[in-house]
């Protein structure tokens, strides 16, 4: 009886001095992020019909504009996350592409509306612009909790000796975020003054 009580606190003790507690608690932390970001990029998608009907009513606005949005809103709805999803780096690369080019349409439809007076001195297409922007930053946010959350458990899954516990227990390193233009991002700006005015 006696040993077998022993067994279970060394049991116990080698568990929490590898690190297993700590995956339990990142993974744990990681979902609760990963919930938040999801939860943010629904609230954006919810503003996409409202700002769509809102630019509808601009007369002569760029339709291809437009169906770039309602396409990619409509793709970027369409994937199904599930909790595996975080531990799928294929899954989680399509769900980030479609997110990013949703983030691309609407940068473009916000660009365009620039060019319709009209447009900008609608309030209801105003107030939904700001609650947009306001979207894009909490987005931003929960990504960057997400980020730092799966770069510790990541960090943890490489490391001596954890790395053992992770193999043990099939503790995956989990996909992350990544810049998607990053060639683009890194090629220095180009700036155009435009010819000199005579």
């Amino acid at each position: 009886m006696m040993k077998r009580w022993l067994l279970i606190i060394l049991a116990a003790l080698t568990l929490s001095g590898c690190g297993y507690n700590d995956f339990q608690r990142l993974d744990e932390a990681s979902k609760s992020a990963w919930s938040e970001v999801l939860n943010q990029y629904q609230r954006r998608a919810d503003l996409v019909p409202n700002i769509v009907a809102t630019v509808k009513g601009e007369a002569n606005f760029e339709q291809e504009t437009l169906t770039r949005v309602i396409e990619a809103r409509a793709k970027a709805t369409s994937i199904q996350v599930t909790p595996e999803t975080l531990n799928n780096p294929e899954a989680f690369n399509k769900f980030q592409q479609a997110q990013g080019e949703l983030s691309s349409a609407l940068s473009r439809l916000m660009v365009v509306a620039e060019q319709y007076p009209n447009l900008k001195a609608n309030q209801a297409f105003r107030d939904l612009r700001v609650t947009l922007e306001g979207t894009e930053n909490r987005i931003a946010v929960a990504r960057n909790r997400y980020i730092q959350t799966v770069q510790e458990f990541n960090v943890l899954a490489r490391s001596f000796p954890t790395n053992i516990t992770a193999k043990i227990f099939d503790y995956e390193p989990k996909p992350n975020f990544s810049v998607q233009n990053e060639a683009q991002i890194s090629a220095p700006p180009t700036v155009d003054f435009g010819a000199p005015k005579k």
